[in-house]
């Protein structure tokens, strides 16, 4: 499941991404020759129109790929002849479609739901030993019937190192656990180690942009630490930590891998702004400098530029990867 998970949330976030720039190059008149997702070699393609579309075999990324992007090309529809709006729209469209999607995502208001439905389990706790799982409804404590999630605490605390019969119920099928309440630490309420299960109760675009405004600034502020070296680069995530931070959101459900999801895609947009090579925000470097001096700067040195800037972002990412497998300890497996 986690395998799925990560699949799915890495191929969201890359569609959205290709696909802004996809609709932008498309409605600007720029010929697509290919849109891929995925990476490596081609599984199957099928040409519609003008354009290829294809799965290809590790679904670890995908590309859109415009003609004459890297190399001066004299065809009509090609990227390097196109007026620079088109240009600057087609390159910019990707990173603001991740943006677009985070908002979507956090405009979700997310609410507790009424019945008694487990959401999560803490680790350790009486609910865990017990063997109880999210997902399963508490309906009895004792002999006392539970219908709702707001009439187990008193419940619960009146049994404080007293063992309890829970009767939890899924899917039709009731059991019975035992187990002893204590209390927490923190709070000095009397629990089993249980949170509530929350959904989606409704939607504000309003809410979505202020929630994605305030986590873009706490982004960015974080990479300009990194720059003047005041943040701890050890907090920088390589691929096999977002593996296993959605390996976490999926144990605790749906709504984790949703809002990690809008985390990935606005982390994906951000970076992608940025005036380095080979990222988006490179490109419309080069293409600011273009307007600025009315002539493109010569295709295939661009081209060179952000080869090299390509080469660098691998280096950068197999060096993560290598952190991260010290990190996780992921050379016990092989042990």
């Amino acid at each position: 499941m986690t395998l799925i998970a990560a699949i799915l949330v890495f191929n969201l976030i890359v569609f959205v991404h290709e696909a802004g720039h996809f609709a932008a190059a498309r409605l600007g008149g720029i010929k697509v020759v290919e849109f891929a997702l995925g990476m490596g070699p081609k599984i199957i393609g099928k040409k519609f129109g003008e354009t290829v579309y294809s799965l290809r075999a590790f679904p670890i990324g995908g590309f859109c790929l415009m003609l004459g992007e890297d190399e001066e090309n004299n065809e009509p529809g090609a990227f390097n002849n196109s007026p620079i709006i088109s240009k600057i729209s087609s390159v910019i469209s990707g990173p603001v479609f991740n943006i677009i999607l985070t908002i979507l995502i956090y405009s979700l208001v997310i609410a507790p739901v009424a019945a008694p439905i487990v959401g999560q389990v803490t680790k350790g706790m009486p609910a865990e030993t017990s063997g109880i799982k999210a997902g399963e409804m508490i309906v009895g404590i004792n002999d006392v019937k539970i219908n709702e999630w707001k009439e187990m605490k008193p419940e619960i605390a009146k049994h404080e190192g007293e063992q309890i019969t829970v009767t939890v119920e899924k899917n039709g099928v009731q059991r019975e656990v035992m187990l002893t309440p204590v209390k927490n630490p923190g709070t000095d309420d009397i629990v089993i180690g249980i949170t509530q299960k929350v959904g989606i109760s409704g939607f504000s675009i309003k809410e979505g942009i202020n929630t994605t405004f305030a986590v873009s600034k706490m982004m960015l502020s974080f990479l300009g630490q990194l720059v003047v070296g005041k943040a701890d680069a050890n907090e920088v995530s390589g691929p096999i930590s977002i593996l296993v931070y959605i390996n976490e959101a999926a144990k605790a459900g749906f709504i984790k891998v949703l809002y990690l999801t809008a985390l990935i895609s606005l982390n994906l947009g951000i970076i992608n702004l940025l005036p380095l090579p080979a990222l988006d925000g490179g490109r419309l470097l080069f293409l600011f400098i273009e307007l600025i001096r009315r002539k493109p700067l010569p295709a295939e040195k661009e081209g060179m530029v952000h080869f090299v800037g390509l080469i660098a972002l691998m280096a950068l990412s197999i060096f993560l990867m290598y952190r991260d497998i010290i990190r996780f300890n992921l050379m016990d497996i092989f042990r």
